[in-house]
């Protein structure tokens, strides 16, 4: 990712990709297979942090976002991008990235808010 101060790592196994921003989680993409394969769809996906408003209004408007599967269901919702056009993903992450950033201590998420 291009956001400033974003890391990645993989804590959950070689099959889960996340993204960080001071050591906060926003986004965790699946890689595919694994022991965190869901029976139910092994689609591409991608879990992102939004509000718990944004997230049902989300999820409302679009098939593509459902409640995340293994993340607190009011604020994570699994996105399956490949079905959705790409600026409204890329939309979402950054708006994930900034409701993290806005969590932080004001001395440092001052740099992060854009």
């Amino acid at each position: 990712m291009s956001l400033l101060g974003v890391t990645e790592d993989q804590p959950f196994g070689d099959d889960i990709l996340t993204f960080r921003l001071e050591g906060k989680i926003f986004v965790c993409l699946w890689l595919g297979g694994g022991e965190h394969d869901m029976k139910e769809s092994s689609e591409p996906r991608l879990a992102l942090k939004l509000s718990p408003e944004r997230n049902e209004a989300l999820r409302s408007q679009f098939s593509a976002v459902t409640p995340a599967w293994h993340w607190n269901k009011k604020h994570w919702s699994d996105v399956y991008y490949e079905l959705l056009d790409d600026s409204l993903v890329h939309e979402w992450i950054r708006e994930s990235y900034q409701l993290v950033a806005s969590k932080l201590p004001k001395a440092i998420r001052q740099k992060y808010l854009i």
